[in-house]
């Protein structure tokens, strides 16, 4: 149960409940034309957006690019939503290509979620009442800096099989890296955006698709000028869910100071400090300092040596010392979200673990259900479908899928890197080299403090361990924020993230 737990919640964009295995879910999908909605054609809209003190007037249109095989033949339809600013010069506007994670996640939430000129209002922190749903004019949208594509992958939003392609030709780490590398090179040069400043944005599963793509792009011909990395996931070696447990110490290691952030925002640690950031500086130190050395020490670990760090670990996490002496000093995301609150009969969010939630009971060893997923999902849903309708005047006989979990479970997680296969994605290497390649190329880390999906120290430590030179290491901006896994849900945070990227934006092109 454990590795399903895993497996379920940490390759979607939102969660809304666990879903249910179907018996055929693995089955190949095949698109016919049965299955296979005629092309809708593009809707087209004008509308404006205050941002920065400016009124932006803008075009929205929503629609689809048609991908191809070698013979010519049609193999998918990748829906999206463009916004792009009026009267600007195309060739000297940057462009933002954006998208989601899962995989089997649409795009939605960094758009109408973050930084699109429309936001849906949810509830911080805590589940969003009922409807109706508030969608308003968004102050902290991108557009005062970049135009924007927010992508659907194939099989998430309208994105669809075509002809005789199957879902194994799309639902891979390789094969999605190159639909979306083929999307991007069809859209500018349909829209004549070949010479336009360019920058993908990826969210959780979006970021080892970012990197992978910047590579592959580059060897396209088609430089990027930045990569913006939101929640990442880098190198899945370093994750609990593809290790037997117990085998990986690296992981608790670089979960920890994610642990004591939510400890700190709940109220849990016996001292609570009063300045975060540097209070997270020292668990920094501890974590790759003494307590890395006790979990390497393992069986013959001193029984003062062990004394000592359970002292620290309880005052870090909270957690009792009986409790993680029962644990082997050793505490997974999914332990940590039913333990921490135990006592008040409640769990905390894994996205964002500001978030509570109410299980059946208390004694269970997991959380049953991500409240953080639950507590803004229909909102989100909703306030989408209203928004496509009315203000996009776009309509399909398709249903739009938000979440396909069918896409997750049927995954192909091998990636090639210099003709070799492995059996998981480490994406450092597509990285480093893209920015080896482009020395100009600059990455946007961005990292919510209460995120136990994707915890900051871990993207900092990978990212810090792609042996790049240290001119190209410059490259890379770090900024964090009091959120959990989508940065943009709290309005201070979002507002925070605006002015940083803002200022990315800056260092990487100028209009």
């Amino acid at each position: 149960m454990k590795r399903l737990f895993f497996c379920l919640f940490v390759f979607s964009a939102l969660l809304a409940v666990t879903p249910t295995f179907a018996a055929d879910a693995t089955k190949p999908v095949t698109a016919t034309s049965a299955n296979t909605p005629a092309k809708v054609p593009n809707s087209v809209t004008h509308s404006s957006v205050m941002v920065s003190g400016q009124t932006i007037k803008y075009t929205a249109t929503a629609g689809t690019i048609i991908l191809k095989d070698g013979k010519g033949d049609p193999t998918a339809s990748m829906f999206y939503i463009a916004y792009t600013k009026d009267g600007a010069k195309s060739n000297q506007r940057p462009l933002t290509f954006a998208y989601n994670g899962g995989p089997g996640g649409s795009s939605v939430l960094v758009n109408i979620g973050g930084f699109g000129p429309m936001r849906v209002h949810t509830t911080d922190a805590a589940a969003t009442p009922p409807p109706p749903y508030t969608l308003e004019s968004n102050p902290y949208s991108l557009l005062d800096k970049t135009d924007m594509v927010f992508i659907d992958a194939v099989g998430t939003g309208f994105s669809k099989l075509l002809g005789k392609a199957t879902d194994k030709d799309f639902w891979a780490t390789d094969p999605d890296v190159q639909s979306f590398g083929e999307f991007i090179v069809n859209y500018i040069t349909e829209n004549n955006r070949w010479n336009s400043p360019k920058f993908v944005l990826g969210e959780s599963y979006g970021t080892p698709r970012s990197m992978m793509l910047a590579n592959w792009l580059q060897n396209k011909g088609v430089a990027l000028n930045g990569v913006i990395l939101l929640s990442s996931i880098l190198n899945f070696n370093n994750e609990f869910w593809f290790q037997p447990p117990g085998s990986n110490d690296l992981s608790y290691e670089l979960y920890l100071p994610s642990y004591a952030a939510v400890a700190w925002y709940h109220n849990q640690l016996p001292n609570k400090p009063a300045d975060l950031p540097a209070f997270l500086s020292q668990v920094r130190q501890f974590a790759v300092g003494d307590y890395a050395s006790a979990l390497q020490a393992g069986d013959s670990i001193s029984a003062t040596q062990e004394a000592n760090v359970l002292q620290k670990l309880h005052a870090y996490t909270g957690l009792s010392e009986i409790y993680l002496k029962e644990t082997k000093l050793r505490v997974d995301p999914a332990r940590f979200m039913k333990q921490l609150l135990r006592n008040e009969g409640r769990t905390v969010g894994r996205y964002d673990a500001r978030y509570e939630g109410i299980d059946f009971d208390s004694a269970g060893e997991f959380p049953g259900y991500d409240p953080s997923g639950t507590a803004m999902f229909p909102a989100v849903v909703s306030a989408f479908h209203w928004y496509l309708s009315n203000d996009l005047k776009y309509s399909s006989d398709a249903d739009y899928e938000f979440l396909n979990y069918k896409v997750g479970r049927a995954w192909d997680w091998h990636h090639t890197v210099d003709g070799q296969k492995y059996p998981v994605p480490d994406t450092l290497p597509d990285l480093r080299d893209a920015m080896s390649q482009n020395p100009h190329l600059k990455v946007f880390s961005g990292n919510g403090y209460f995120d136990l999906a994707t915890p900051f120290f871990k993207t900092e430590y990978e990212l810090n361990h792609m042996g790049l030179v240290p001119a190209l290491q410059k490259n890379i901006t770090f900024d964090y924020y009091p959120d959990g896994h989508m940065l943009y849900i709290n309005t201070a945070a979002l507002a925070k993230l605006h002015t940083d990227l803002d200022r990315f934006y800056d260092s990487a092109a100028r209009e």
